[in-house]
């Protein structure tokens, strides 16, 4: 198995040293499980790899607090995407200049949250949004520190959906604006321009297109000598398939550090940091056979887990107990969402299973409880953390029940 953390023992999968057969006859499915140990180790791989460099974690991965807490005294800064995010940031212990305020659409209302927390960075894609920070921090008698996010017009080798540096993306400012803006910095006097910012997209499959964006930012950033800073944002990827070739991070490293020697860097992990590290946990409630077609109907559902249907993403599934004797069959594995693209896995090989088995939906770390919603009103799962002992477990987030599904309305 490529998820470290996650391993069969006696017939039974483990993480780290709990059998995740205890947690789900617990806590019930579906249930997210998440090692902190992995966490921790991905972070230390990571800053190792990157020596010298910033490492701020993409809370939009996964904002747990437990994990955001575990990281924050683990030595990272935050990445966040909205004030929401700097706020769980905030609560979860991070210094304020050690966070970094990204986002293509930052509200007013945002920007001065973010000015009145004294957080480190605005990382900022529009002319007008400086104008509008300037005139803020103005008023509040501040200055803002801002890297301006440069779309360098490279097309990343990844999903479409998760590709940002292309031309036609919303994301980023071009040479020219960028240009425009630091050649008359002088009229927003209440800016600090320090950085510039580039990230091409998630998921990159190699470092071609990664090193052109980051030379054409340092290329741009040696005409202006107040940028002292360049952001590389994050990209680092992670198999979600045993035999799914990508270049590890010391090859992101090695091919990108001596690009910016000079300069301060910055780095925006968040996939790399906590996909592996997660698995969601579901259980079988049904089979049916139907049209020459083997379903698993699951307890889980694009609700809980999104990624397959929005991105057609592939995630290994393996049960919790391991058969020597159980036939390989093809199925589909389903979920109970009324929806034709609630499926988390088409024409897969599986052990056999029947209801109330339960499964692992590995590498299920990022990019999952995020997104998860209430679809169908169906209450949100839990979270579980396995401590960085790896003897421990405890809920770091509980199920939703009904009534919190009619918490937020009001009474007619």
């Amino acid at each position: 198995m490529h998820n470290q953390p996650f391993r069969y023992s006696d017939g039974r999968l483990h993480c780290d040293g709990i059998a995740l057969s205890a947690i789900a006859a617990q806590v019930g499915t579906p249930v997210y499980v998440y090692s902190l140990r992995r966490v921790l180790d991905n972070f230390h791989r990571i800053a190792a790899a990157f020596t010298g460099a910033h490492i701020h974690y993409s809370a939009k991965a996964n904002g747990n607090l437990a994990l955001l807490q575990l990281l924050t005294y683990a030595g990272a800064g935050m990445d966040c995407v909205s004030a929401g995010e700097i706020y769980r940031a905030l609560l979860a212990g991070a210094a304020p200049e050690n966070i970094v305020f990204a986002g293509v659409g930052k509200t007013p209302h945002e920007l001065y949250y973010a000015l009145e927390q004294n957080i480190g960075w605005f990382n900022v894609e529009n002319a007008r949004e400086c104008e509008l920070i300037d005139r803020m921090a103005g008023v509040a008698g501040k200055r803002a520190r801002i890297a301006l996010r440069f779309n360098p017009g490279v097309t990343a080798n990844t999903h479409p959906h998760i590709a940002t540096g292309h031309g036609g993306a919303k994301f980023g400012l071009t040479e020219a604006a960028i240009r425009a803006l630091l050649d008359h910095a002088a009229d927003l006097p209440n800016l600090d321009f320090a950085g510039l910012h580039v990230h091409i997209g998630s998921q990159l499959h190699d470092t071609t297109a990664t090193v052109a964006a980051v030379r054409a930012a340092r290329d741009l950033a040696q005409a202006y000598p107040s940028i002292t800073t360049i952001d590389i944002g994050g990209g680092l990827p992670v198999p979600y398939s045993a035999d799914e070739a990508l270049p590890d991070i010391e090859q992101f490293a090695a091919d990108i550090l001596p690009l910016l020697a000079g300069y301060e860097v910055i780095l925006e992990p968040g996939r790399a940091i906590i996909a592996d590290a997660g698995v969601l946990l579901t259980r079988v409630i049904y089979r049916k056979a139907q049209g020459g077609v083997e379903f698993v109907i699951v307890d889980a559902g694009m609700n809980d887990l999104m990624r397959p249907a929005l991105y057609d993403a592939h995630h290994d599934i393996i049960p919790l107990h391991q058969r020597a004797d159980a036939p390989l069959e093809r199925v589909q594995i389903v979920g109970p969402v009324c929806e034709t693209t609630d499926v988390f896995a088409r024409d897969r090989e599986l052990p056999h299973v029947e209801p109330d088995d339960a499964l692992a939906i590995l590498t299920a770390g990022a990019y999952g409880m995020v997104m998860a919603s209430q679809y169908n009103a169906r209450p949100r799962p839990a979270e579980v953390a396995v401590a960085p002992n790896g003897e421990s477990w405890y809920v770091v987030r509980r199920r939703e029940t009904w009534q919190d599904l009619v918490a937020h309305e009001l009474s007619l």
